[in-house]
């Protein structure tokens, strides 16, 4: 009994891994599509654009103390310059707001 509740646990925690890898590859796809445009492939725009729109590179302090969910409202709602981006769904703009808080 205990090998099988093992064997569950294990597979469980394997399943939960790779969905956790395939959503930060989705959320690493729709920012090179819809993001990296204005807000460079790294995370850090290039200088025209960081001027023109006034966009800070994910390294300032003010743009790492933003939350997952305030990431989420700022693509959903727009914020600043920064226009709503539609035609996202939840689960992608979930996706893309995490996979922003990973660039360093």
């Amino acid at each position: 009994m205990k090998k099988v509740l093992r064997n569950q646990l294990v597979m469980a925690a394997a399943l939960t891994l790779a969905a956790s890898m395939c959503f930060a590859q989705d959320g690493a796809a729709l920012y090179k599509t819809k993001c990296a445009m204005c807000h460079g492939p790294s995370g850090t725009p290039g200088a025209g654009m960081a001027k023109m729109m006034h966009i800070k590179p994910v390294s300032d302090p003010s743009m790492k103390a933003l939350s997952v969910a305030q990431i989420e409202a700022a693509v959903k709602g727009g914020k600043g310059r920064m226009r709503a981006m539609p035609g996202l769904t939840d689960p992608q703009i979930k996706a893309v707001a995490a996979y922003f808080k990973t660039l360093k």
